[in-house]
Parts: C-alpha cells; sequence; structure tokens
C-alpha cells in the first residue's frame, strides 16, 4: 500500500448528499477481487450517458458533460470533495478500490458511512471528516476557483487550502500509523513474519504428525 503523508492535489467537488457505494460502483462491476480495473467505472451511471457492463470498451462511451469529473477543469483530481453520508448503502469494499483506481488518495466530508469509512483506511485512501460549515466553505472556493487544491498533511492532521487557512481533523492513532507507513492488514501481518516462523517451527517438532 502506498504511503500517505503529505498531499497537495486538485479538488473535485462531487456535490450530492448521501452518495451510496452502488453509485460509487455499481454492482455488475463486481466481479473480480483485484483490486486493480475499476477506476474506469467508477460513478459510471453518472459518468456515462449509456447504460455500463463488464467488458465494454469505455473509451467509445458517451460521456455526460454535466458530471464533475468529465469537466476539463477537474481531470486528474486527487482529492474528492463530498458531502454527508458518503459511502452509505452496501459494504462492498470495491467503492474505495474504485476511487482509489481512479486516482483520489483523500476524501473530505462532513461524515461517512462506518463500513466505507472503515474501508478505505484498509486500502490507502484518508476519509477526512470536517465541520459541515467547512466543507461548505470549501465547496464554495471550489466552485470560484479554477485549479482549486487543498494540501492534506496527515501527520499534522491538517487540511490547509491556497489561501492558507487550515482546518484540523481527528484520526485514529493506529490508523494514521498504518497509512503514514504504507501498512495494509497484510503489510502489518507481515512485520511480525520472524515471530510466526518461529512459531512454525516449534508447531511443526512439537506436534509434527500434523504436518505428514
Amino acid at each position: 500500500m502506498e504511503k500517505f503523508t503529505v498531499l497537495d492535489g486538485l479538488v473535485a467537488p462531487l456535490d450530492r448528499p448521501n452518495v451510496d457505494t452502488d453509485a460509487i460502483i455499481p454492482k455488475q462491476f463486481l466481479k473480480s477481487i483485484k483490486r486493480s480495473g475499476f477506476g474506469p467505472n467508477l460513478f459510471d451511471a453518472w459518468r456515462y450517458l449509456d447504460h455500463g457492463e463488464p467488458g465494454m470498451d469505455n473509451a467509445k462511451r458517451p460521456l455526460n458533460p454535466d458530471f464533475v469529473l468529465n469537466q476539463p477543469r477537474y481531470r486528474g483530481a486527487q482529492i474528492l470533495l463530498a458531502r454527508e453520508n458518503f459511502g452509505c448503502g452496501s459494504s462492498r469494499e470495491h467503492a474505495p478500490w474504485a476511487l482509489t483506481d481512479y486516482g483520489f488518495r483523500a476524501i473530505v466530508a462532513p461524515s461517512y458511512a462506518d463500513i466505507f469509512f472503515n474501508n478505505s483506511f484498509k486500502n490507502g485512501l484518508l476519509p477526512v471528516i470536517l465541520p459541515a460549515d467547512v466543507v461548505e466553505r470549501l465547496f464554495a472556493e471550489a466552485a470560484a476557483t479554477p485549479g482549486y487544491r487543498l494540501s492534506v498533511d496527515l501527520a499534522q492532521q491538517k487540511v490547509a487550502t491556497p489561501s492558507g487557512a487550515s482546518f484540523g481533523f481527528d484520526i485514529d492513532g493506529f490508523r494514521k500509523h498504518s497509512l503514514l507507513n504504507g501498512l495494509d492488514e497484510i503489510g502489518l501481518t507481515l512485520q511480525q513474519v520472524d515471530a510466526i516462523r518461529t512459531f512454525e517451527s516449534k508447531h511443526r517438532a512439537a506436534q509434527p504428525w500434523l504436518f505428514s
């Protein structure tokens, strides 16, 4: 998992509350357990004018010109600005997979659905919670400023605007450590690989019949 330290990124404002996981990555695309390949179908029903199915050539599909991610000024965005209860709906881990595969590293919103919030940390996606009035201010600034960027400093737990305004956010210490060091659950387990090998060796010696 890629480390998250400081992100200075272009912001894409998704001005919709209660965005559910089926909107983030529709159910027909949940046919793989790989973490890659979902980005082209992120927000599929909003991003394209036709109905998407697996195997389609997305480069030939008609784009919805009104959808935020299709607007040239937001191309290459790494920070998604969202409204309350982002990621509600089903528990599919494909939702953060699709967001990260598209290129997002952080989301800023006033609240998230619990399961999506937890899944995001496990996949290197930082879900920042800021007060609703601050998020409203960021939406206004993003709409008024082409190329609007935010700086997200995980170590300092701060979000900074181009004008120099800074807003602190809370994060669990363990989750912060994991993101700063690029450790998912497999990576955390592998930190104990010597202890695991020692245990397995002793276990094999003590109960060899289990390994015949």
